[in-house]
């Protein structure tokens, strides 16, 4: 049995340990100056781009209340990575920014969900105002592309029937002159019900819709691990990369890109966020061959990549906060930061989407490469990642490898939307601990506490 004496020094053991876990975080307050933090500032540029490069920032909004450390705004970045102008929404308070693209006019074409709505919307980057805006009823939408004049396409992704539990997740097109939804698609008439584990609020996560000619569109159901084709008339699936839970192809993948090689082959570039990495694939004899894989274990999170027709990619690195420029072997040869999650970019220049160069075989660069030249700058320097990293090199090897190999990935994912900006990812770490010692210690007291009650209860009894 415990003696008194023994009680009181573990006490004070877990009361140090608390506190010492704690300090690193402590000292990250007291010491974290905002003005020191990089925000939206040029890395490494050696080659200028071809005009300006329009960055959408998702920010962090949580219950309709934007951390101010972490803002959702539009960006337009110079050809030497300068800062041109920045796009705060003012109209709505907690906004999101999620796509975004270049009109022929020179206008944007804005996605922007905020409070359980959407609200699409045409800016003028010269007077930074409204042409027209469009208000959904719907929720998180990623993606919205024109289709024709008066038709836009809209990925309508979190279609919850909460009193049927079913999803009604869809692709949907209105008609902005007459004010009507036209044509409508639906992912359970096309999927098993089972598919990514049954149907719930978030089923298809579908980030993406790209118009892709002759009547068809090109769909990024996240949550299912697959690229598809669909046929707008005859609605079925003409063309599928990837399937549910085959990480090995995609993992949770943002959107896609269509391309043709020379000689016609269908081609598909894709950041490949839960791998880390942006891969291209090409359809060979009905299958799809993976030609090109670049940045794993580099990237983190990266969900946008744009072929642009010098050969280069433009990459959106998302949770190490930078668009990139890469060459086909991965040098770095145009770099920006804009934190807080940059989601999508577009070189205006090349107009919606940008994949409108030559596809890796067609420049003789298959192969798999790292990401090379970076400035890897203070917002840059991926947050969790070096946690991550320790987890997966410490369980190399073992049967434990899969599984925290996993653990490590959703930990670099979450984390940084969920720690404050003053917090390291170890300072996180260390909190956390702290909080479950803490949590621990404090059952324990509680636990002996009700047995001394008990027990006092028992003895007047007796008396």
């Amino acid at each position: 049995m415990d003696t008194p004496s023994r009680k009181t020094a573990l006490r004070v053991v877990a009361l140090v340990l608390v506190v010492a876990l704690v300090t690193p975080a402590a000292v990250s307050a007291v010491t974290y100056d905002s003005n020191d933090e990089t925000t939206l500032t040029r890395g490494t540029v050696t080659s200028p781009a071809n005009g300006s490069t329009i960055v959408s920032v998702q920010g962090y909004t949580f219950q309709g209340n934007t951390n101010r450390k972490k803002p959702a705004r539009l960006i337009s970045v110079g050809e030497r990575g300068q800062t041109q102008w920045v796009h705060n929404d003012s109209v709505d308070k907690g906004a999101w920014f999620f796509d975004v693209d270049p009109m022929p006019n020179g206008n944007l074409l804005v996605s922007s969900p905020r409070a359980g709505q959407t609200v699409v919307y045409e800016l003028n980057p010269e007077t930074q105002e409204r042409v027209w805006q469009k208000r959904f009823n719907i929720t998180d939408t990623h993606d919205v592309d024109v289709l024709s004049e008066d038709e836009i396409v809209v990925a309508n992704m979190r279609e919850w029937n909460s009193s049927s539990k079913t999803s009604n997740d869809r692709i949907f097109v209105y008609n902005r002159t007459t004010e009507e939804v036209t044509w409508e698609w639906y992912f359970k008439n096309h999927y098993p019900e089972n598919t990514d584990g049954g149907h719930n609020a978030d089923w298809s996560h579908v980030n993406d819709v790209d118009p892709i000619g002759d009547g068809k569109l090109m769909l990024s159901p996240r949550n299912f691990d697959q690229v598809v084709v669909v046929d707008m008339e005859t609605k079925n699936i003409t063309y599928r990369l990837g399937e549910d839970d085959d990480y090995s192809v995609m993992n949770e993948q943002h959107n896609p890109d269509w391309m043709l090689s020379d000689n016609g082959t269908p081609t598909i570039i894709v950041a490949d966020s839960g791998n880390n990495r942006i891969v291209e694939y090409a359809r060979e004899n009905g299958e799809w061959v993976r030609t090109w894989t670049v940045g794993q274990n580099t990237l983190n999170w990266p969900r946008d990549a744009d072929r642009l027709p010098n050969g280069n990619t433009l990459v959106v690195d998302t949770l190490n906060h930078r668009v990139v420029e890469i060459t086909p072997t991965g040098e770095v040869v145009w770099e920006y930061y804009a934190t807080w999650g940059p989601y999508d970019a577009e070189r205006v220049a090349h107009g919606d989407e940008s994949s409108n160069g030559p596809t890796i075989r067609d420049m003789n660069a298959s192969g798999k490469y790292a990401i090379t030249g970076s400035a890897n700058l203070t917002a840059g320097s991926g947050e969790g990642v070096g946690f991550a990293g320790r987890m997966r090199a410490t369980f190399s090897g073992t049967v434990l490898e899969e599984p925290m190999n996993e653990f490590a990935t959703r930990w670099s994912h979450v984390t940084p939307w969920l720690r404050p900006v003053w917090m390291s990812g170890w300072d996180f770490v260390w909190a956390i601990t702290a909080l479950l010692v803490g949590l621990v210690w404090g059952g324990t007291e509680l636990v002996a506490g009700r047995r001394r009650i008990v027990t006092a209860v028992q003895s007047y009894r007796r008396d």
